[in-house]
């Protein structure tokens, strides 16, 4: 009998795990309640024997997880047969209520992921407080939790290739949740070891809910869908962020922001019953009866007349790095370089605009109302972004919000140069920018989840992420050594690189609005090998 497509290989001992993360996690709770007079400060306190014992149960969990999710692909093609699965009848089915709730599975740990990296603005200052910290030393803190989710969304992109879509998420929820003990750690020391780890686990997350949900959507409503993911999860991640910290800080310190990753982790644990592996991970995996199983019960009937999936012998011969290098060289440059732009404007231009505008005169209470007026403009951008990209062009849509990317940061240094910089211009070129930036990031990752291959796309879609993250950690690095002291220049600075790398998506990217996954992977294999032909020198 074929593997259900929502159990696990091992299901024991995957509970197991869960069992001991959770209890691993509680055991700091004792120490966190003593503190409770103290304002539920923990500077200084010596670990107790319970929370060693709960440090130590939490990588034993997830060892037994990961067991537990782990599938024996050898055993499990016996007896399975080798005949191609056929996803065009799968493309062509309207969304049912297993769509559905997939999708609202994974909104759900896209919030939960986005929350997690958007809590450091909030816990920075409580931690300079408690752990009486100098600015360069709380700076660690966001380049050591950037340096995880870049490594993260590489790490888990290429096991989700290997092991599974489905595993890799519910081994990135319990990381989750073993990492909350972050709350409870008495040194900065300990915070950064565990905003590091916290990283690789976020990282991962948002690139892979991305792939599964490209190869489980049909072809007609995925690139809307996927763009809705990343704009409305991102919207309300950064909400959900914000909201606990209103309501909670003030009552449990900044250390109970952390400690959120226990419930929120848990959340997608318990919906893991709506997240089903991929049938195109299971097809290629040779696992044509697990395949067929969740086929049949999203989109009925399987068709036979017409083969689609990769081969197993061209799964083996082309690796990441030889598919970068050749079919998807141009695309991914484009996709790398635009992801790290992105990442130098939220986390360099865009952190230090605050400090900017202060030294032109602007005080702290107006400089907060101009950036939240500028902010509210950026929320139905992302409603204009998920029109064009289902009615326009996918690529064109991207290309035309780098390029607005671009010229709104050349704004500034127009306003500067021309010394007519004032509040109304500022508000009108961060607006902006924040539409635009906004709408570059909501589209990236859900491109790259639908231009690779099968076989790469977990990897391609990692490593796309990592780029913004990668971005993030050059920002943070210029902004200290400062370049974002004058506004013009690292505008244009950052504005011409992106004008680049849009000319080369528009030349090597392809609409992807309603097509098969098999087929666009097909057009960028063609178009390379025209492209080789082209450059070859005539022999005759």
């Amino acid at each position: 009998m074929p593997l259900k497509a929502y159990s696990f290989h091992h299901p024991l001992a995957f509970w197991a795990g869960c069992i001991f993360i959770t209890l691993g996690v509680l055991s700091h709770l004792p120490m966190f309640e003593h503190a409770s007079h103290m304002n539920y400060q923990m500077v200084g306190m010596p670990m107790d024997n319970t929370m060693l014992v709960g440090m130590a149960l939490i990588p034993l969990g997830l060892l037994l997880a990961c067991y537990g999710l782990m599938p024996r692909l050898a055993l499990l093609r016996v007896g399975n047969h080798t005949d191609a699965i056929h996803f065009h009848v799968a493309d062509r089915s309207p969304l049912n209520y297993q769509h559905c709730t997939l999708v609202i599975a994974l909104l759900i740990a896209v919030i939960v992921d986005v929350m997690k990296p958007a809590t450091l603005g909030f816990v920075m200052p409580g931690m300079v407080d408690e752990y009486e910290l100098d600015p360069d030393s709380i700076g660690i803190l966001p380049l050591v939790a950037l340096t995880g989710t870049a490594l993260g969304s590489i790490i888990w992109g290429q096991m989700a290739d290997k092991l599974g879509r489905r595993a890799a998420i519910l081994l990135s929820a319990l990381m989750f949740i073993g990492t909350s003990i972050c709350g409870a750690m008495p040194s900065f020391e300990w915070n950064l070891v565990m905003c590091f780890l916290m990283g690789l686990s976020a990282g991962g997350l948002l690139p892979i809910t991305f792939t599964l949900m490209a190869e489980m959507i049909p072809a007609q409503h995925r690139g809307w869908l996927l763009v809705a993911l990343g704009g409305l999860g991102t919207s309300a991640g950064y909400l959900a962020a914000s909201g606990a910290a209103a309501i909670l800080e003030p009552l449990f310190s900044w250390r109970v922001l952390w400690m959120l990753g226990l419930p929120t982790g848990i959340l997608v644990i318990i919906l893991n019953r709506f997240i089903p592996e991929s049938p195109r991970f299971l097809a290629n995996a040779g696992l044509g009866k697990e395949a067929r199983a969740i086929l049949a019960q999203y989109n009925g009937e399987i068709d036979s007349h017409e083969s689609d999936i990769v081969q197993k012998k061209d799964v083996e011969s082309h690796g990441f790095m030889r598919s970068i290098m050749d079919s998807y060289a141009a695309i991914t440059l484009g996709l790398l370089g635009v992801g790290i732009a992105w990442g130098v404007v939220t986390f360099g231009f865009l952190l230090w605009l605050p400090t900017n505008l202060r030294e032109m005169g602007m005080s702290a209470e107006a400089t907060n109302l101009l950036l939240t007026q500028s902010g509210l403009f950026a929320l139905p951008g992302i409603m204009l972004v998920i029109w064009l990209y289902h009615h326009w062009s996918s690529v064109k849509t991207l290309v035309l919000f780098v390029v607005l990317t671009a010229i709104s940061l050349s704004l500034y240094g127009l306003f500067e140069w021309t010394g007519t910089l004032s509040s109304d211009k500022i508000i009108f070129a961060t607006a902006c920018l924040l539409v635009s930036s906004s709408g570059v990031i909501a589209m990236l990752i859900p491109y790259a989840a639908e231009i690779y291959p099968v076989h790469l796309r977990g990897s391609g879609s990692g490593i796309v992420a990592a780029s913004s993250k990668f971005g993030g950690i050059l920002g943070a690095m210029m902004g200290i050594i400062g370049v974002f002291n004058s506004l013009a220049s690292a505008a244009l600075l950052i504005a011409i690189p992106l004008m680049l790398f849009a000319l080369v998506l528009l030349k090597s990217g392809i609409d992807t609005r309603g097509r098969r996954l098999e087929d666009i992977h097909a057009e960028f294999v063609n178009k390379s090998n025209n492209n080789v032909r082209a450059e070859q020198p005539d022999q005759q």
